[in-house]
């Protein structure tokens, strides 16, 4: 008889439905839609090397990668990927990073921002506390394709730190790819207040929508896992108090 495959959402049925579907994401650079973002960004008059040649970012993924040997792949999700992972996975878990919070402190002038009007996104600074988040597992044999898409995604200007480091979940202790601040990035932005955040989340807009819309995913996928996140709600708060009020957000 054939077995069953078990559903990536055992863990968390909650987000069944709740997730962009692959075919949808518009995170997901194949070939095609790296090309559509080169365009633009010619578009917006940014330099020819607005991105990381493809070299360097591949050069990355094999070095993090190398000590991962024939394992599946996790990957830590706290900002736009626990709603738009973009991946094939196989499960998905609750998770938690020790010694680090969110913070929105990487400037985006092309994705939630522009080059006149830069966005914000989101990094793991560390700290005290915790990060909760997800984990998403994807299987061996599509690790090297996936964590193509991924590398692409998320090192597509060097923003991150990519490594591999433990994670506790309610399943027990897995290791992980996590990517925190690149704290020497030109674009990080350390001790932003939560005013001087609250303003430009308010108002940044970019070619996959606005700040705002990537702070109300935030918040709302927060809710649906019952994760608290001080930081997170007091940033919805000044949002909030600016007039552009996040639908989603906790009142406090």
């Amino acid at each position: 008889m054939e077995q069953t495959r078990p559903s990536a959402f055992t863990h968390l049925p909650e987000l069944e439905g709740r997730l962009t579907p692959v075919q949808d994401s518009g995170l997901r650079l194949t070939d095609e839609v790296l090309a559509a973002w080169d365009a633009q960004a010619r578009q917006q008059g940014l330099a020819r090397d607005w991105r990381l040649p493809d070299e360097e970012v591949e050069r990355s993924r094999k070095a993090v990668l190398a000590a991962s040997g024939d394992e599946d792949l996790w990957v830590f999700a706290y900002g736009s990927l626990m709603w738009n992972p973009g991946i094939h996975f196989d499960e998905v878990r609750r998770a938690r990073l020790e010694g680090h919070g969110r913070r929105f402190a990487l400037a985006t002038t092309i994705g939630r921002g522009t080059p006149d009007c830069p966005g914000l996104v989101l990094t793991l600074q560390p700290g005290p506390g915790a990060c909760e988040g997800l984990v998403f597992r994807i299987p061996h044999a599509l690790v090297e394709a996936e964590s193509r898409m991924l590398w692409r995604r998320e090192m597509i200007r060097g923003g991150y730190c990519p490594a591999l480091l433990p994670l506790d979940t309610p399943q027990g202790r897995v290791r992980a790819l996590v990517l925190t601040a690149n704290t020497a990035h030109p674009q990080h932005r350390e001790g932003l207040s939560l005013d001087a955040t609250a303003a430009i989340v308010a108002s940044a807009c970019g070619s996959i929508g606005s700040n705002l819309h990537y702070l109300e995913e935030l918040v709302a996928q927060l809710d649906v896992l019952g994760i608290e996140d001080r930081y997170v709600d007091l940033l919805a708060s000044r949002v909030r108090a600016r007039g552009a009020d996040p639908a989603h957000a906790r009142p406090r």
